[in-house]
């Protein structure tokens, strides 16, 4: 994988427009569950590719910093075969002081040779740090979706979760509807009552049946009024 695949891609996945896709989603939940294995398993392959271009950067950043410090022996070095030289030359040893201001010479090579490697790998450096710090920021908001993705999902189960038990309140609701337990009620009350009825039209019978014997009596009364009287009549009374 390349740097910049690796970038691309955590690019890409960083500015998901998590909204959009669920809209798009046939099983909401389904989706972000796919999105978080996925979102997942991108990140964990996006580290282990960033933190190789982190090595590499930090294998070169080590490189550049040993050419630097060679770069400054090796002055150091043919700073003081120089001054030797000037010693001896001083004290009238001619050839020895020509060997040490070859070796003077052969230190500044080296120095420039070390300076120039160090040199040749900055702009490299500073580029291929700028890209580490890119990979980062990315990993940081694919991170950031990453969290954004499991409250989405925690806040989807939880509202389905509260959906359903409404519905299920609603059909508990429906169903009492449907057996209304008040009619039942009514029907026993419609009972009751019919057995009150009954109570008072045996009640009304039994009240005509006394009006009727008071009523036979009053009429034995009479009879008897009349058969004294018509006694009466003959005696002459």
């Amino acid at each position: 994988m390349t740097k910049q695949t690796i970038l691309g891609r955590v690019t890409q996945l960083a500015k998901a427009n998590i909204n959009a896709l669920l809209d798009q989603a046939e099983d909401p939940q389904k989706m972000l569950d796919q999105l978080i294995r996925d979102y997942t398993n991108n990140i964990a392959e996006a580290e282990q590719a960033v933190a190789a271009t982190i090595g590499n950067l930090r294998l070169m950043e080590q490189d550049h910093k040993e050419d630097v410090e060679a770069a400054a022996e090796w002055g150091g070095k043919a700073l003081a075969a120089s001054r030797k030289a000037d010693e001896l030359r001083g004290a009238g040893s001619v050839v020895e002081a020509d060997t040490f201001d070859n070796l003077a010479k052969v230190a500044l090579g080296r120095q420039l040779q070390s300076e120039q490697e160090a040199k040749t790998a900055e702009p490299t450096i500073a580029s291929q740090t700028e890209v580490v710090d890119k990979l980062k920021t990315g990993l940081d908001q694919m991170k950031a979706k990453l969290s954004e993705l499991k409250a989405k999902r925690d806040e989807l189960v939880a509202r389905a979760k509260s959906a359903q038990a409404q519905n299920r309140m609603m059909d508990a609701v429906k169903n009492i509807d449907v057996l209304d337990p008040t009619s039942e009620l009514s029907r026993f009350e419609d009972k009751v009552r019919r057995e009150e009825a009954k109570a008072l039209g045996k009640q009304e019978l039994a009240a005509s049946s006394l009006d009727a014997q008071f009523e036979q009596l009053d009429g034995l009364g009479d009879s008897a009024e009349v058969e004294a009287r018509l006694a009466a009549l003959k005696t002459g009374a």
